[in-house]
């Protein structure tokens, strides 16, 4: 098993040359080979900037172990279009300001110019950085945290982190084989009432568990506030200016040659076409699968089943065809059965004996009886992963060694079941058996094709696997 040998910058004058920001040093020749020293400082390179890494960026900037030195995005730049009411900028050039306005504020050096910009995620990988935050669309997940992991970059990588069951495989592999250390991007983990929730549910303080309901949204396709422009189905004779010569052939890498369709490839709206993303199942899926992944004590493992599949897609649209309304079941083992629908209220809400109840949301818990939310833990309960930043952790592990709070084999088993539902309502099955050790579909050859999705332009998923 080959592990990583992975570069790093060491500051030979601590506090002062950190606040110095002196060049750029490969740290591979200085403390021990696998992970930094306490006094080393982490080059992180961002891999696409739009509105995910709007927010999470701000949490690298702000850590002192952590230097941004470059990104990657084959979008040169726009002043808005990125964020849920199309009012932030993104692309390669805001990304750069941004990093360089706060190194200079930072340093007092008003001419700071040391951000480096690539079209080309690869020519990034091959500088020196020392972890990677890879936040572009679904579709390119795969393909750059494993291209990360075999060149010994750390990854912290955006949900959902695959386009496909076998891409998660692949990146599991990816990581195991390289001994990278991995964080995905679903940052509920961090949360406390997320946390505290799952451990009523682990410890028993709802006795058993009789079903569970998971709200995800709906609706299907969302302008995010874009302009009517930007949500036109007609193909355009070129794509945008802002990609340059050959950007939006980058910015589709693997997925199938076309062109230029604004209702499709403006910012966020690839989330609604099958090619790039998988809508709202796996967007929020992501996220509260795997909060019942982690409540259940099934990190590792998944469901046997999915069943009473309905809702609204169409696969054949060539445009917008995930799923906008969706309802499935997700089955365990032990009997234990999720019902999933965008019809519930966004969050989870676990049933126990006696109808003690708890709903767990974002910045929210609620129980029932009242008194169960002062509960207090006992000595001899299980505790679980107390993480409080999802950056900070992913940063405190490359340097501990020790797994993050969502890792990737990890995030792997809670996206897949949100892909397993998408492969039900793409072949019109109401119920799929799955084998969640072998990791394939019990007899349905037609779901199992759905496991892998082609790659086109001649990129390899992981080359050291071709």
């Amino acid at each position: 098993m080959s592990k990583m040998k992975v570069s790093r910058r060491h500051f030979l004058s601590g506090v002062g040359a950190a606040i110095a920001m002196p060049a750029i040093i490969p740290a591979s020749a200085l403390g021990k080979a696998g992970r930094p020293a306490p006094s080393a400082r982490l080059n992180v390179g961002v891999i696409g900037y739009g509105t995910m890494a709007h927010d999470n960026i701000g949490n690298f900037l702000n850590n002192d172990h952590v230097q941004v030195v470059s990104v990657s995005d084959p979008n040169r730049g726009t002043d808005s279009l990125y964020g849920y009411n199309g009012q932030r900028g993104g692309g390669m050039a805001p990304c750069k300001q941004r990093v360089d306005k706060f190194y200079a504020e930072k340093t007092g050096k008003a001419d700071y110019n040391s951000c480096k910009t690539f079209a080309d995620f690869r020519e990034l990988l091959d500088s020196d950085v020392d972890a990677v935050m890879v936040s572009t669309p679904d579709h390119w997940h795969a393909l750059q945290a494993i291209y990360a992991a075999r060149k010994g970059k750390h990854v912290y990588c955006q949900k959902p982190m695959s386009l496909s069951i076998g891409q998660g495989i692949a990146m599991v592999r990816a990581v195991e084989e390289t001994g990278i250390t991995f964080q995905v991007g679903s940052q509920q983990r961090s949360s406390n009432e997320f946390r505290r929730a799952c451990e009523f549910v682990r410890n028993g303080y709802l006795g058993k568990i009789e079903r569970v309901e998971i709200g995800l949204p709906g609706g299907g396709f969302n302008a995010w506030g874009k302009p009517e422009a930007s949500n036109s189905k007609t193909p355009l004779p070129k794509p945008p200016d802002y990609f340059g010569a050959d950007g939006f052939k980058l910015w589709l890498g693997a997925a199938p040659a076309r062109a230029f369709i604004p209702a499709i490839h403006s910012p966020m709206s690839w989330r609604f076409n099958l090619d790039y993303g998988g809508g709202f199942v796996t967007d929020w899926g992501a996220h509260h699968l795997d909060i019942l992944q982690w409540a259940l004590g099934k990190d590792g493992s998944g469901p046997v089943a999915i069943e009473n599949i309905t809702g609204d897609m169409n696969p054949n649209d060539p445009v917008w065809n995930t799923a906008g309304h969706y309802a499935f079941e997700v089955v365990y083992a032990d009997g234990t059965r999720a019902f999933v629908s965008d019809k519930y209220a966004n969050g989870l809400r676990f049933f126990g004996e006696g109808n003690r109840q708890i709903f767990v949301t974002r910045g929210k818990m609620e129980t029932a009886p009242e008194e169960l939310y002062r509960t207090k833990l006992k000595d001899t309960d299980t505790k679980l992963y107390v993480s409080g930043q999802h950056e900070k952790n992913f940063i405190e592990c490359i340097y501990s060694g020790e797994p993050t709070i969502t890792p990737c084999h990890v995030g792997h088993r809670s996206i897949a079941i949100a892909h397993m539902a998408n492969i039900g309502l793409r072949l019109g099955r109401p119920n799929l058996k799955w084998d969640p050790k072998a990791e394939r579909f019990i007899g349905d050859a037609d779901a199992d094709r759905l496991i892998d999705v082609p790659l086109h332009n001649g990129w390899i998923l992981d080359p050291a696997h071709a």
